[in-house]
């Protein structure tokens, strides 16, 4: 089960039970008892951890998919995409355009329907587990660079998302717990830097880290991520008295924590965080009131426009260049995709509006902006793979059977 829950295919259908289930509880005869389950409270409040299961599920469990984003996201700085500026150059410029337009586009919609502003961060957000897993499901030829593409976009966006959270939705903030959390984050690169084996060190340690980053008003995701940061990512070499590694702390932590994120820390969350209450009216509200259409504009819109403008105009003016495996045929159906909010859309929805009666039509408008985002990459990334099918077909044509490819041979005979 956990190496299935590795396996971006089996991550994302999980997540996607977990929101019919929402959907559908939310909307049945039982929906009192899903209001009721969703604000039991249990903590401990001596340490300012009494919470409804909502917020255990967004500010605790999701701290663990946010943990591991920041370990993706220290591997893509160490050892991946994002290493040289050549090559992170242009999946960046995507991530930050890909935040900017959907934003500009949510106020510019707001401010015409004379709505609130509160809502511009909430289309910003591509949800990794959703998008990898479309992706995955749809890609039998599409090319690696592809992926890559994507994965590099989302954990930047991811990083933005957290950026956004702890600096403009902190209502307060308790220093004293700020500064607990900071010395603990400290002393986990310490440990790090030291090569201090053994779980019963970080576990108690980030568990710390979290609390005292809840009690400092700063959204306790924000530890993971850090967590996840200042894990190594890269591999110890044989070197006079230490040994090679087999994998990183980074790497271990995430094979251990990844099939936790996505088969327990996600599902819990949209099972908490997507039960809206779907009527005629609600849906009315999302296509007519400002705030939900600025989010189905900024996601399905907005995402699309930022991306590929940004991409395009950063390969046209500066050195950033394409992977030449892509065209810009993949690009656009990668924009699109990207527009899948769901997971941190729906987290910043919930920050950006507290009154459960603004905060519904957004989240419905979260899960149509998504709904919409992913039925129109699947077209263009199923079209796209007939594409690359093709071409793989007539790459591998071989009527001799000589073992080599025909297209090679005529080449051979081409140039001679």
């Amino acid at each position: 089960m956990a190496r299935a829950l590795r396996t971006e295919t089996v991550g994302g259908l999980v997540l996607l039970v977990a929101a019919v289930v929402a959907l559908g509880w939310a909307n049945s005869p039982w929906s009192t008892s899903y209001e009721t389950v969703r604000d039991f409270h249990f903590g401990i409040p001596a340490l300012g951890l009494d919470l409804s299961v909502g917020h255990w599920t967004s500010d605790g469990m999701l701290s663990v998919f946010f943990l591991v984003a920041g370990i993706e996201l220290k591997r893509e700085l160490v050892v991946g995409e994002l290493r040289t500026p050549a090559s992170a150059a242009l999946p960046v410029v995507a991530a930050v355009c890909g935040m900017a337009v959907p934003a500009a586009l949510y106020a510019a919609t707001a401010s015409a329907g004379d709505g609130s502003q509160a809502g511009w961060a909430v289309p910003m957000a591509t949800d990794i587990a959703f998008a990898l897993a479309v992706l995955a499901v749809l890609s039998t030829h599409l090319p690696a660079a592809l992926r890559a593409f994507l994965l590099t976009l989302a954990v930047v966006d991811d990083l933005g998302a957290i950026l956004i959270i702890a600096v403009f939705f902190t209502a307060y903030l308790n220093l004293p717990a700020l500064g607990g959390a900071f010395a603990g984050l400290v002393v986990f690169y310490l440990l790090q830097r030291f090569r201090v084996h053994g779980w019963w060190w970080y576990v108690p340690l980030g568990v710390a880290i979290w609390a005292l980053m809840y009690n400092g008003g700063v959204h306790a995701t924000v530890a993971g991520v850090a967590m996840g940061l200042v894990l190594r990512t890269r591999r110890d070499t044989a070197a006079p008295g230490r040994k090679a590694e087999a994998a990183s702390p980074g790497e271990r932590t995430e094979h251990l924590l990844r099939p936790v994120s996505a088969g327990i820390a996600v599902p819990l969350f949209a099972l908490f965080a997507a039960g809206v209450s779907i009527t005629l009216p609600m849906l009315g509200e999302v296509f007519t009131r400002p705030e939900p259409l600025g989010v189905v504009l900024g996601l399905v819109l907005g995402k699309t426009v930022g991306i590929f403008v940004g991409t395009y105009l950063a390969a046209r003016y500066t050195r950033a260049r394409l992977n030449p495996e892509l065209t810009w045929s993949d690009v656009f159906a990668l924009a699109v995709l990207a527009g899948i909010g769901f997971t941190v859309s729906l987290l910043i929805g919930e920050l950006a509006f507290p009154d459960p009666a603004t905060a519904e039509p957004v989240k419905a408008a979260v899960l149509a902006g998504s709904l919409i985002a992913a039925a129109l990459a699947a077209v263009l990334l199923k079209r796209r793979d007939r594409i690359y099918r093709t071409l793989w077909e007539a790459e591998n044509v071989d009527e001799d059977a000589d073992g080599i490819p025909d297209v090679y041979q005529r080449d051979r005979e081409g140039a001679a």
